[in-house]
């Protein structure tokens, strides 16, 4: 049986670069540059897409010790 099945709300494990943005409030392009630059949040390709997680953006987010690029 599915979540919504079940009542709950379907969150997904994946983030697309435009919603991960959308997440940490920063454009999309920004993620695009910390890319580049192996700055920023861990991310993978699936299906060619560009993905993050919930977690590494939280962990990202939350590291107060690093510089932030961007």
């Amino acid at each position: 049986m599915s979540d919504s099945k079940k009542g709950k709300a379907f969150s997904p494990k994946f983030l697309l670069a435009k919603e991960a943005a959308e997440y940490l409030r920063v454009k999309v392009r920004t993620l695009a540059n910390w890319r580049a630059r192996n700055t920023g949040p861990a991310w993978r390709k699936h299906g060619g897409k560009v993905v993050y997680t919930i977690e590494e953006l939280d962990r990202y987010s939350d590291d107060e010790g690093k510089t932030h690029v961007g």
